[in-house]
């Protein structure tokens, strides 16, 4: 059974896909022929099956290149079957992502299929002029990329961009289908991207495994399963966290559960279900029990494996088939709606009520994304206080306190009142630009993370790279002491603001959701790098001395005054066609509000930077008592010798000039 994993384990996750997705297809209806204009039979069923195969060959790719990351080493064989697997799966998935584009055009357009110049240029219209078209083109140019660099590099640092290529191929599919109605949208697409990704590291990643076992001995294969169990307990916590969201956006109320597409729903769930099983019997019983015993590998553990890739075939048919599926809850665009207002028309959801102080912390909108990287934040960080607690070893109570808070003030910016209202009012944006980047590093850097993970996080010594070793290589690398230098990182901080505010890069992360999403994580690094030069407790490079702390401090904290000014005194309004054609009818101009944004910069964002004032000269104060008790105890052990010294040398010269 080891050896014939390899064909078994592949055939029966195909198999399986295969027969739920066609069973999904007869039950929910989503391959029914259409009453006007129907594609005909071919495209019906050749749609869902080639996205089903795009879905498998993205899974294959990603899930290699993560566990090629993180689980093998880089000097074995282990490794380069695993970027083999990834290359073969990322071409696979590149000529069904054609495929799929192919069907996808048939659908929209109803053309027959010739093969004259006439057909060709529609297609190609097709492809690069409509949003459909230009999705699937990106994730087949995209996975094509990813096969010659798979076939090219073995440089396991490399390996790593390219898994982010990878991760970062799936954006364009996943904006299309169901992705919730007007006001849902955002929401629906974070959860459907983060539902694929986590979903194909955990499918790629037992497939590479079991295509890889061959390489392994019975030690090794321990150890990598266990690697991997982490890896797919927090695929599964993704998974389910985002299929939920998922599907209250499209089933909404249990009634719901009845219809075809909700017991499509109740079917993905159950799988989901008996995956979890296997993850618990993976990490409580069966890896501990092979790696004790001194037999190889017993066959009962690979037909559990090849029964776990069966049942990821059958979520991953059934997914593949709700999305052809039509939703109980109807999916409405803006231009559908019989009267949209401005609001809707631009972003997708009617104008929240007008904007109190209470509503601010009474209002919610929930991104699933910056939910879980908070909650994974902290959990992870008390996981490790305890683990050194655990061995004896002590960890500051206080940097403890100061990470919760940051990673809670950070939840409540992302979800809270701000995050509703900040689409419509550039004041809200302005507040949350300012928690993000000053507010939330303030309380972050103190925390220390790269130390503690360095402290809690065993050392590996077999050749791969877990956390701890990618963060060292990090810290280390010749890009992160350039940008962590105090000039390019107060550079990166205060420059970035104008370069934002006074580009299509505004615009951009204001629009679109990718852009947000790209805007949140900018503030933070920036804004974490320029805090951390200030009062960072981690290692890092060249960290100036306290008087040039203060001094680019205040270099800073004028060019921030300088901006709010600049937007206090502008008559401009920065996006007219979006901030100023809302519609609101509060008796406050766009641009009264955008003057009030900029007395928000101004004013809350000094609050934070008096704070880091207050902070370096306490820490400098600190480093000078430090200094002074050395030099007491070093006075102490030589008799103050230094200071006889320097006080032979004056009686010297003043003796020669007495001469």
């Amino acid at each position: 059974m080891p050896r014939a994993i390899r064909i078994v384990g592949p055939a029966l996750l195909l198999l399986a896909a295969l027969g739920a997705l066609l069973a999904g297809l007869a039950f929910g209806g989503g391959a029914e022929a259409e009453l006007i204009l129907d594609p005909g039979v071919v495209t019906r069923y050749g749609l869902p099956i080639s996205k089903l195969m795009v879905n498998l060959g993205a899974s294959g790719t990603i899930g290699a290149l993560v566990i090629a990351c993180f689980a093998l080493d880089n000097t074995k064989p282990e490794f380069g079957r695993a970027i083999d697997i990834a290359a073969g799966s990322a071409a696979f998935w590149a000529v069904a992502s054609g495929f799929t584009a192919f069907f996808t055009f048939l659908t929209a357009t109803q053309q027959s299929v010739a093969f004259d110049d006439a057909f060709g240029d529609v297609l190609a219209s097709y492809l690069t002029s409509t949003e459909t078209g230009q999705s699937w083109l990106q994730t087949t140019l995209i996975a094509a990329i990813v096969t010659v660099l798979c076939f090219a590099i073995r440089n396991p640092t490399a390996i790593a961009f390219v898994t982010a290529l990878a991760i970062a191929g799936l954006i364009p599919m996943t904006t299309q289908g169901h992705r919730g109605g007007t006001a849902d949208h955002d929401a629906a697409s974070t959860a459907l991207y983060l539902h694929v990704v986590f979903a194909a590291i955990w499918l790629g990643g037992l497939l590479t495994i079991a295509l890889s076992q061959s390489l392994l001995g019975k030690q090794r294969l321990g150890v990598v399963l266990t690697r991997y169990s982490t890896v797919a307990l927090v695929s599964f916590i993704v998974v389910a966290a985002s299929g939920y969201v998922s599907a209250e956006i499209r089933v909404e109320n249990l009634p719901n559960l009845l219809t075809p597409y909700g017991i499509l729903v109740l079917v993905k769930v159950s799988a989901l279900i008996a995956l979890g099983l296997f993850g618990a019997f993976y990490r409580r019983w069966a890896i501990g029990r092979m790696m004790r015993s001194n037999a190889p590998a017993k066959k009962w553990f690979w037909w559990v494996v090849a029964a776990e890739l069966a049942f990821m075939g059958i979520a991953s048919g059934v997914a593949a088939a709700l999305a052809r599926t039509a939703t109980p809850v109807p999916q409405i665009s803006a231009e559908e709606l019989a009267d949209p207002t401005p609001a809707e028309l631009l972003t997708g959801a009617p104008l929240p009520p007008p904007l109190t102080v209470d509503r601010y912390f009474t209002m919610w909108n929930f991104d699933l994304l910056w939910v879980l990287a908070c909650a994974f934040g902290i959990v992870f960080y008390i996981w490790g206080v305890l683990r050194l607690r655990g061995r004896g070893d002590s960890w500051p109570w206080y940097r403890t306190v100061f990470w919760v808070a940051g990673m809670l003030l950070l939840f409540y910016i992302t979800n809270g009142g701000v995050n509703v209202y900040e689409r419509y009012l550039f004041s809200a944006h302005m507040l949350a630009h300012m928690t993000l980047g000053m507010m939330v590093p303030v309380l972050l850097v103190p925390g220390a993370p790269v130390t503690l993970a360095m402290r809690a996080i065993a050392k590996r010594t077999d050749g791969s790279r877990g956390v701890r070793e990618w963060l060292l290589l990090v810290v280390h690398s010749r890009f992160f002491t350039i940008i962590s230098g105090s000039l390019v990182a107060s550079a990166l901080f205060a420059v970035s603001l104008w370069v934002f505010y006074y580009t299509p890069l505004f615009s951009w992360a204001t629009t679109n959701h990718v852009g947000h999403q790209w805007m949140i994580i900018h503030f933070l690094l920036t804004g974490y790098l320029f805090v951390s030069v200030l009062i960072g407790v981690d290692p890092a490079p060249n960290r100036p001395p306290y008087p040039v702390r203060l001094l680019i401090l205040l270099a800073t904290m004028a060019f921030h005054a300088f901006f709010g000014l600049a937007l206090m005194t502008g008559t401009g309004l920065l996006l007219s066609d979006w901030y100023g054609a809302m519609g609101w009818d509060s008796g406050v101009s766009a641009l009264q509000d955008q003057q009030a944004g900029g007395g928000i910069a101004w004013s809350v964002g000094e609050i934070p930077t008096i704070t880091l004032a207050l902070i370096v000269a306490f820490m400098w104060a600190r480093s000078d008592d430090r200094a002074a008790k050395r030099y007491d105890r070093k006075a102490e052990r030589d008799g103050d010798a230094e200071l006889a010294e320097y006080n032979e040398m004056l009686a010297r010269r003043a003796s020669g000039d007495g001469g």
